[in-house]
């Protein structure tokens, strides 16, 4: 018997097919300082230093973690890239930085071009509305690592900012007040927990009270990016620091951008979580602390203000479209 690679598990012909079904739909992320047609190893891209004062790259790498097994239940696969795509806009959008380029790496034990072609069909709408050029990627198919239809989603983000305008801890004050910022839904954490908590495709399609749509669609909400509230609000406030609620919870989160020596309290009767949480709390028997160091539990994004701030900040807010929430304060 005669062995070849594509016996051994690797398709390469279907390989050449994802990428010429991604093509037309991956060059709409370009902008004019992505350098197209050079063919190389590399992608390129042309940054223009001069509107930055000492202008510093801020970068950063995610997945979106078993929430790929909710998609791959429902057979609905057209989401996740765009999670994972806001999920690193929004690491380095608290950092005071904005999206230039974004590479990904989608990992397979077989290879369907038609599955991983709406994967990146999610990640180009993500790039797009973050105005971040889709510039590379990896795609490989590893039978033994991964079984069967099996896949990995990960991608990494750069962006830039002036050195004067970088986020961080520094300016957070005794006394600083927290105000949130709702998510939609879980985002991309959790769902290790969630699926062992439902853990059929039966219960994924059974739509619970109090929710608008099936448990499935209801998990698959796609993380928002708080990329243009961020960049806004930091042109017309002073904001000492900014917390983006991924795995970790509320206080594993914005402990973070928090200096050591200071603590924080939150008042967690402050808002009405979604009623997704609830569900999942009650089904699962999950303790208030594990729901609080596994979830979002509603509130995606937490501003950090001085007092005398808020006032503005809330009426700008709300403005914006946002329903904001004084949640609690540093101490």
């Amino acid at each position: 018997m005669k062995l070849s690679y594509k016996s051994s598990g690797v398709n390469i012909s279907e390989a050449d097919r994802f990428v010429e079904k991604i093509k037309p739909h991956v060059t709409k992320t370009f902008t004019k300082e992505v350098l197209k047609g050079i063919g190389n190893f590399g992608a390129f891209y042309e940054v223009n230093l001069k509107k930055y004062s000492s202008p510093v790259f801020v970068s950063s790498v995610d997945g979106v973690g078993t929430k790929l097994k909710i998609a791959a239940a429902v057979k609905k696969y057209d989401t996740i890239g765009e999670d994972l795509v806001n999920h690193c806009v929004n690491d380095i959008a608290v950092c005071g930085a904005v999206p230039m380029y974004f590479l990904d790496y989608y990992a397979t034990g077989k290879l369907n071009s038609e599955e991983a072609s709406e994967v990146v069909k999610g990640i180009v709408r993500g790039c797009i509305n973050n105005k971040c050029s889709l510039i590379g990627g990896e795609t490989a198919e590893m039978p033994g690592v991964y079984h069967g239809n099996d896949f990995d989603l990960a991608g990494s983000i750069t962006g830039i900012v002036s050195k004067k305008d970088i986020v961080n801890s520094s300016n957070v004050k005794k006394g600083n007040v927290l105000i949130g910022l709702s998510s939609n839904g879980l985002h991309t954490n959790g769902f290790s927990l969630v699926r062992k908590i439902f853990n059929s495709k039966k219960e994924l399609k059974k739509k619970f009270p109090g929710l608008k749509s099936d448990l499935g669609s209801e998990l698959l909400k796609v993380h928002r990016s708080y990329l243009d509230i961020i960049q806004s609000s930091l042109k017309k406030f002073k904001i000492n620091s900014i917390s983006h609620i991924t795995g970790g919870g509320i206080i594993g989160n914005t402990k973070r951008v928090v200096p050591k020596k200071l603590s924080i309290s939150v008042d967690w009767d402050s808002w009405e979580r979604p009623e997704i949480f609830e569900i999942i709390q009650k089904k699962g028997n999950v303790s208030e602390a594990d729901m609080r160091k596994t979830f979002n539990l509603g509130i995606g994004l937490i501003f950090i203000v001085s007092k005398n701030t808020v006032k503005d900040f809330m009426k700008f807010l709300i403005r914006k479209g946002e329903e904001p929430v004084i949640m609690g304060s540093i101490i």
